[in-house]
């Protein structure tokens, strides 16, 4: 198997008020297509260890590993580039810009990657839209479409650089059971016919139980 992301004896401190040893000697990887949840009760450091596997915490001691890459060390220009062309990333909130339609939306991280000619990142934007059924809505403002909506583009924006592997906190945390669904089936036929990277932290056990792998957090350990 081939590991996109490795994390390598990840210990995390926060200095203030006092010393707190949040994250304890973390380690595992993730495989290419593999489809994996993070659980654990609130404060167990779930969060605060998708923030550096995402490259935006780097103070931490241990190593991270990107498509078999040593990240940990890298410049903030290079972290930028590393986060924004292989890593995609989809919030409990979908952070769109409401004034901007859908299409401008999704395209918003290959401009700022600025790889491909704009003709060429309209045409992927339209590619991403259809893969999640949301073609129709291109030239809608984000302000306009439903919840559950909005959490698709957001996928789909996530998706623009052809990530190697995709990041979500709670991704399904603000929709009712039918939108949660419908995100999950996104994500398991992204991880099967595009044999995409997920890892996905989620307080959701019905959502964690249908994933490949489930990694249980408590007290900033892995304990299963």
């Amino acid at each position: 198997m081939e590991p996109i992301l490795e994390a390598r004896h990840i210990n995390k401190y926060f200095r203030k008020p006092v010393l707190f040893h949040v994250l304890k000697d973390i380690n595992f990887k993730i495989n290419k297509g593999e489809f994996t949840s993070i659980m654990g009760k609130s404060g167990c450091g779930k969060s605060t260890l998708l923030y550096i596997l995402s490259t935006m915490d780097t103070d931490y001691d241990g190593e991270l590993l990107l498509n078999n890459q040593l990240i940990t060390g890298a410049e903030r220009n290079e972290l930028s580039y590393i986060r924004n062309k292989y890593v995609g990333f989809v919030f409990q909130f979908h952070y769109l810009l409401p004034e901007f339609s859908v299409l401008e939306n999704v395209i918003l991280p290959a401009k700022k990657l600025g790889e491909k000619s704009i003709e060429e990142i309209i045409s992927d934007g339209h590619d991403k839209l259809k893969i999640l059924n949301i073609e129709h809505l291109a030239t809608k403002r984000a302000s306009q479409i439903s919840g559950g909506e909005k959490q698709r583009v957001a996928i789909a924006r996530a998706l623009i650089n052809n990530p190697s592997i995709i990041m979500g906190d709670e991704p399904t945390g603000n929709l009712d059971s039918h939108n949660a669904d419908n995100v999950f089936n996104i994500f398991r036929q992204l991880s099967d016919e595009q044999n995409l990277s997920l890892l996905i932290v989620t307080h959701d056990e019905d959502f964690a139980k249908q994933t490949d792998r489930i990694i249980t957090m408590g007290d900033g350990r892995i304990i299963s």
